[in-house]
Formats: structure tokens, C-alpha cells, sequence
């Protein structure tokens, strides 16, 4: 292995850092804003109405991000008119909607009354962590013992995070928003696997580029387009979040969408990492993990919210165990063969 490559291959524990980084403070802000903690506010907001506010920063910090690193360039040419214009294939424009539908489910998450952060993360990092291997093998990986062992052990998670309530009910909302996210996930993992999982970092930010080149606008033009449709209570919330951009709600709105970015760009680029799912989804699950128990922390000490149930915290462990699991093994880069 060069240099260049074991460079490439430590980024990932950069990622992972600023993936923590950044998930805390969005994930404990959404959660704030939508239960009316934030300073001024007369009570709580809607998920919807949070997302026009949030949705146009990160767009607007995804422009400023591409056109800094200069990512932008590497996106595939296509004729239009003929004129060279640098425009997503349609496999990566597939995988963008997914990631627009991922932004948009994650927001949504941490919004609902009665749930927790650590809950839903429960909900939404487990059933990733069980799709991993599941998209490993359609793609010809080899899933080897001790993904299948962390797979039982999230399975586990799963259970403890619903053994509280003695039921495996949860809103329609809520579970409508977890099964979305993990669907585009499943395709996203898959797109991934296929067009992106390369030796070469060109590849994996050529990828990226075209991917987020579709995702913050595509979820721009849907809310657009349902804030003008006059049915429903989701679109009626949605227009009032445009409303919002005139008001003083709009800085914490625009902060947890530019906090929405952030782990966009080092999430993404963890999974865009050439080894294995098996390996790549734990590190960035242990990351937003990680930061959703700093987040119910600093909510506890700053708004008074409870802190994580027992159950929550054993099937936090449970994660964090099978993600030790998934990754002890390996941590050491593979050595080529001898010659």
C-alpha cells in the first residue's frame, strides 16, 4: 500500500470525527426547535415548517463546499444543447434522491413528541447496521462471521429500544419517516457498492460530487412544489416554514441546515470509504451514535430533558458492541500479496 492510499484510508477516522462533530449539535438544535426550547420561542414548531429554512443553507453551503474543493470539476460531462455541461449520470442521480430522502427523514426523526433522540437513533442507526451485510452479500461481498454476530447484536438493540413500551408500536408518522430512511438507504448502499467503492479517490469524490449535485436541490424543488399545493397539513406546515425565513426563527433554522451539510459531507465520505459496508456502516453509525447521547446530554442540562431510559441506554451498548464487533477485525489494512 503507498502513502497516498494509508492517507486515504486514516481519512476515514477524520470523517468519523467530524461526522460526531457536527450530528451533535444538529440532532440536539432540531430536537430544541421542534419542542420549543429555543430562546423566544411561544412553543413548539413542526418538523415540515423546519425544513424550507434548513434544506436552503445546506443547499446553499453544498454550492459553497463544491466550488471550494473544486469537486465539482470531476462530475461527468454531458452534451445539453451542444454545450460541455458537468451533470450526474442517472445512477447517481437515483442515489442523489435517495440522499434527499435521507436529509429530509433524518430532520423529520428528531421532531416527534414523545420520542426521544436516542430512540429514534435506536430505530434508525440498528436497522443500518442490519442492512449493511444484507448489502454486502447482493453485491458479491463475502459477509464474513462477525458481521453476522453484530447483526444479532443490533437485532438485539432493536428489541430493547421497543422492550420498554412492551409493544412495537410507534406513531404512523414515525415509522412511515424510519421505514423512508431505511429504504433509501438500502438503495443508496447498493449504488454505492456498485459505482463507487474504488481504489482510486477520484472515483469516490466524483461520486459524491454528482450525488449532492442532485440531492439539496431536488429536496428544495419538492418542498417548493408542495408549499403550492393546497392539500394537506404537511404542505399548509411547509408554507409557513417559508414564512418562517422572514422571521427570527430563521438563524436556528439555517444553522441546522448548515449542521445538516456537515454531516452530509463527512457521513457520505465514510461510507464512499473503498472497504467493505460491513465495515464503512458501523464507523459512521458509531459517530451519530455517539453524538445523539451527547445530544440528549446537553439537552438535559441546558432544557431539562430526560435523559435516556435504561432500556435506551442498553440498546445504545448493544450498538456500540456490535460496532466493536464489525470493526475490531478490520482496523488493520489489508497487505498485498507477497510477490
Amino acid at each position: 500500500m503507498n502513502a497516498s492510499s494509508r492517507r486515504w484510508d486514516l481519512a476515514i477516522w477524520f470523517f468519523a470525527f467530524g461526522y460526531f462533530a457536527t450530528y451533535a449539535p444538529y440532532s440536539a438544535l432540531d430536537k430544541a426547535l421542534a419542542e420549543g426550547h429555543w430562546p423566544g420561542m411561544q412553543g413548539p414548531i413542526s418538523g415540515f415548517a423546519l425544513l424550507p429554512g434548513s434544506v436552503l443553507a445546506t443547499f446553499a453551503g453544498m454550492l459553497a463546499f463544491l466550488g471550494l474543493s473544486g469537486w465539482w470539476r470531476l462530475a461527468g460531462t454531458r452534451r445539453v444543447l451542444g454545450v460541455g455541461v458537468h451533470l450526474p449520470g442517472p445512477w447517481t442521480f437515483l442515489s442523489g434522491a435517495c440522499t434527499a430522502a435521507i436529509i429530509m427523514t433524518t430532520t423529520l426523526a428528531y421532531t416527534f413528541q414523545g420520542v426521544s433522540i436516542v430512540f429514534m437513533m435506536l430505530l434508525m442507526r440498528g436497522g443500518v447496521l442490519v442492512i449493511a451485510p444484507l448489502v454486502d452479500a447482493f453485491a458479491g461481498r463475502r459477509v464474513r462471521w462477525f458481521s453476522w454476530t453484530a447483526l444479532g447484536l443490533a437485532l438485539a438493540a432493536l428489541l430493547a429500544a421497543f422492550a420498554e413500551r412492551m409493544s412495537f408500536r410507534i406513531s404512523p408518522g414515525a415509522a412511515l419517516d424510519v421505514g423512508a430512511y431505511l429504504l433509501a438507504y438500502f438503495v443508496r448502499l447498493r449504488f454505492m457498492s456498485r459505482l463507487a467503492k474504488s481504489d482510486d479517490p477520484g472515483t469516490t469524490k466524483r461520486y459524491f460530487a454528482e450525488e449532492q449535485m442532485v440531492a439539496t436541490p431536488l429536496l428544495l424543488l419538492a418542498l417548493g412544489l408542495l408549499a403550492l399545493w393546497n392539500g394537506g397539513p404537511a404542505a399548509a406546515k411547509v408554507r409557513e416554514g417559508f414564512l418562517l425565513l422572514g422571521g427570527p426563527l430563521k438563524w436556528p433554522a439555517f444553522a441546522v441546515g448548515l449542521l445538516s451539510l456537515g454531516t452530509g459531507i463527512f457521513g457520505g465520505l465514510i461510507l464512499l470509504d473503498r472497504r467493505e459496508n460491513s465495515f464503512c456502516v458501523p464507523v459512521n453509525r458509531a459517530s451519530s451514535v455517539l453524538a445523539g447521547v451527547a445530544a440528549t446530554l446537553a439537552l438535559h442540562l441546558l432544557a431539562g430533558q430526560r435523559l435516556p431510559s435504561p432500556f435506551e441506554w442498553a440498546g445504545a451498548a448493544l450498538l456500540v458492541t456490535a460496532i466493536l464487533v464489525l470493526s475490531l477485525p478490520t482496523l488493520r489494512p489489508s497487505r498485498p500479496p507477497a510477490t
